[in-house]
């Protein structure tokens, strides 16, 4: 039986384009552009930013409920979802600042709610094709606002010389559009590249807008996830267009390039550090690290409350900023803001459903992964190397997340039709007739009628 090929699956069509505008909106929110800096330039929470987000909260759950036909159907990660908000409630009766732990647990829900949403309804390449558009109106806009309004655009100060587009710093505009990138470069693996098309046009544009503007933040960690995540993409898509031997020798490769970064990492961390033009100690980072792990030893299986450790009136983050002797706005690592907040509970139930997720994408990556342009696993290749060193666990409001839960859903769905008949279908090409045996006369024979080289007439009779 011959493999199945992901160009012969029956693609779904587009969501409308009223819907598509609204995800793009939703989608833009949620990486905090321009809002962000205009109504909270302090990046403290303020009343008038929560009010802005009732309209996206609403716009949400008339999306949920209007697309309810599709999104019962990946009730697993919903279950999973649910465990995660429950937990977070629940740290309200242990937090050190209820008040906040509600809120943001009420905003966690909702926020994960949309990206459920976006997984099951944008379905193939129509998930990377709505980041890539995003993403494009994003790149133009920081694009305008560097040149039209620098002392928005541009540090001034801190970094002062380098872009940061319509968000607070650098390196938040660097992350948004390596997704962009990413989703880009899987819509071209995804489409038909012999002939022209806009969504082609409109790909290589975001390619371009958005590369310009990562390289612009001279951010190490966003041009290192656009390399990994891009190179997963073509890796993938190279490995599909070259054949069985192409494969093996890709997977070979990958395999030992693999091994010789984790042993370096192990071995040699400062080499990797330099090389990147880091400071070995992660300019600080470690000394916030070790003290925060100190903090987890006071409370391991609780935490200090959900979205509460780091508050302005917060005495165990204080006691942080006094030890590290500068202002620590976070751990700079999600998976010990995980253990400060929610405790080990916490970070073990998001582990596992990262392992969840990666296991399922690599399962479904000759079918679904194939179709989408392998956007999904490879942004969670990203997403895992942003988890060391970005807060971007069980997070409110939040680009990485979002995707990341949006891969958990696809993870979930049933392949189309076409791909569970494909099959049986090369087997016999009607498919009344899949338990039959063919008539075996000639002028049925499988390949065409049996055509006779002299007619043969009938003899008339006396």
């Amino acid at each position: 039986m011959s493999a199945i090929r992901p160009e012969v699956a029956r693609e779904e069509p587009a969501p409308p384009l009223w819907e598509q505008a609204v995800t793009v909106v939703i989608i833009i929110l949620l990486t905090g552009a321009l809002v962000g800096p205009i109504l909270a330039p302090t990046q403290e929470e303020t009343p008038v930013l929560r009010l802005m987000w009732l309209p996206v909260y609403g716009a949400t759950l008339g999306l949920v409920l209007l697309r309810l036909d599709k999104l019962w159907r990946i009730w697993p990660a919903a279950l999973i979802l649910l465990i995660m908000v429950i937990h977070a409630y629940a740290s309200k009766y242990w937090s050190i600042d209820p008040g906040v732990t509600t809120r943001r647990t009420i905003a966690f829900a909702l926020s994960s709610l949309f990206a459920l949403y976006l997984g099951a309804r944008f379905r193939g390449p129509h998930l990377p094709r709505v980041m890539m558009i995003a993403c494009l109106l994003m790149g133009l806009g920081s694009l305008a606002m560097v040149f039209g309004n620098p002392t928005v655009g541009i540090h001034q100060y801190e970094n002062a010389g380098l872009w940061r587009g319509l968000w607070y710093e650098k390196n938040q505009m660097g992350l948004v559009m390596v997704s962009g990138v990413i989703a880009a470069a899987a819509n071209l693996a995804s489409s038909d590249t012999r002939r022209v098309s806009l969504s082609m046009i409109l790909s290589w544009a975001t390619v371009g807008t958005c590369s310009l503007l990562v390289l612009a933040t001279q951010s190490k960690t966003s041009l290192l996830c656009l390399i990994l995540g891009v190179g997963i993409v073509i890796g993938f898509w190279a490995m599909r267009k070259g054949g069985a031997a192409f494969t093996v020798v890709c997977v070979w490769l990958g395999v030992v390039i693999g091994a010789l970064i984790v042993y370096l990492v192990i071995t040699e961390p400062a080499v990797i550090l330099k090389a990147l033009g880091k400071d070995p100690s992660l300019t600080g980072r470690t000394d916030i690290w070790a003290a925060l792990m100190r903090k987890v030893a006071e409370r391991p299986w609780t935490g200090f409350g959900y979205q509460a450790f780091w508050g302005r009136t917060s005495v165990p983050a204080e006691w942080i900023r006094i030890e590290t002797q500068w202002p620590v706005p976070s751990a700079h690592n999600g998976w010990i803001d995980l253990l400060v907040q929610l405790g080990w509970p916490g970070a073990v139930l998001v582990g596992g459903t990262m392992a969840l997720v990666f296991f399922t994408l690599l399962f479904r990556v000759g079918g679904a992964g194939g179709r989408e342009g392998y956007f999904s696993l490879a942004y969670f290749v990203v997403f895992l190397l942003l988890s060391l060193s970005e807060s971007v666990l069980m997070t409110n409001a939040n680009l990485p997340w979002t995707l990341l839960v949006a891969a958990l859903a696809r993870g979930f769905l049933p392949e189309p039709e076409a791909d569970r008949h494909v099959a049986a279908a090369a087997l016999d090409r009607r498919a009344d007739e899949g338990y039959l045996t063919r008539p075996r006369i000639a002028a049925n024979y499988g390949h065409g009628p049996l055509r006779r080289s002299l007619p043969v007439r009938r003899r008339a009779r006396a």
